[in-house]
């Protein structure tokens, strides 16, 4: 039977780190020039909206009632951003840094953890180097996955990936609609030099990889973008406030650096029940976890969570598969505290 893990305190760096990515209109034709190019900017707009929820049955039953009800004006201040009048494409800029050093925790309180973490680590980077988690980081940069809502509908979409580290200059561009998003089943050129220096950075051949990342998206004439949308923790004073808050940096619309993360770590095929469900890849998470279905495609009664693996990986057992092995590393790759909480 496998021990308990011996370090309490335990921490990971994550070490693929995604800018903020700022939203900016052009034309498809015009896209790659500077001087064709707009902020976008957040537009509140005030609204009256018709009742659509699911009414009561009292309500259901009672015409009365009913007209009444709907007769209530349902007034809404939102955030909306949009293209300007005579743009039709979308461009999207961040940066990505790929860091080295996941066989060092940040955080580990126990000599012994650390030894047998560390071979089990440096034994994984020699069999497989990183190279199947690098090439599924590749291309959902190049599939364009990072644009969300964006992606949907557009007619073309443009990815343009540089390498920032002095002396090692390079520039890929891709037809994001050449890239599927339900898997990773290519064998496209660029997308594996890419991978490959990702996979290098990754295993600790290099300290760093700083990318740039730019995407067009043609969107249509004057059609709304989507930037991230703020969560409001405090509504206790809800009555008259904005009901959607969009993202902005120093004005201009933006995506948060979560959600480009988020993205780029839509990876994990693995799970259970992958082949019968539609969901496709999800985002590398300790739990499987998916909030907007609200479910938990990997469970500690399947023993398929990132802790049981985890526990075993650690103290050197073989994994039964490696697409165990690969899970596990890419949660470390994403980072987070996994030390053992001291409550029941």
């Amino acid at each position: 039977m496998t021990k308990k893990i011996e370090a309490s305190v335990l921490a990971f760096e994550k070490k693929l780190v995604p800018s903020d990515a700022i939203m900016y209109g052009t034309t498809w034709e015009r896209r790659h020039d500077k001087f064709q190019q707009s902020e976008l900017v957040l537009r509140e707009k005030s609204v009256r909206g018709t009742i659509s929820n699911r009414l009561k049955k009292a309500l259901q039953s009672d015409p009365a009632k009913l007209d009444a009800e709907v007769e209530k004006p349902n007034l809404q201040r939102v955030d909306s951003c949009a293209l300007n009048s005579g743009e039709d494409t979308l461009k999207l800029h961040f940066s990505l840094k790929v860091l080295s050093g996941v066989q060092q925790p940040s955080a580990c309180n126990s000599e012994s953890f650390l030894q047998t973490y560390q071979q089990a680590a440096n034994d994984y980077i020699g069999a497989f180097g990183f190279s199947e988690l690098a090439q599924r980081y590749a291309t959902n940069l190049a599939n364009g996955r990072f644009l969300w809502r964006n992606r949907v509908g557009a007619e073309n979409i443009e990815v343009e990936i540089k390498v920032l580290n002095k002396g090692q200059e390079k520039t890929w561009t891709f037809n994001s609609h050449d890239f599927s998003t339900r898997d990773f089943d290519h064998a496209d050129a660029q997308v594996a030099e890419l991978a490959e220096k990702m996979a290098q950075t990754l295993s600790g051949a290099q300290e760093f990889l700083l990318l740039e990342i730019t995407a067009y998206a043609q969107v249509g004439l004057a059609q709304d973008v989507y930037p991230s949308e703020e969560l409001v923790l405090d509504k206790s004073n809800a009555k008259g406030q904005k009901s959607k808050i969009l993202y902005d940096v120093d004005g201009v619309a933006a995506m948060h650096s979560q959600k480009i993360g988020n993205a780029i770590r839509s990876i994990d095929t693995w799970y259970p029940d992958y082949a019968d469900v539609e969901t496709g890849p999800i985002a590398i998470e300790p739990y499987g976890a998916v909030t907007n279905l609200g479910k938990a495609y990997r469970t500690p009664k399947q023993k398929a969570d990132f802790y049981t693996l985890f526990d075993r990986f650690a103290q050197g057992e073989d994994l039964e598969s490696e697409q165990d092995q690969h899970y596990v590393m890419a949660v470390l790759v994403r980072g987070g505290v996994f030390g053992e909480s001291g409550k029941d």
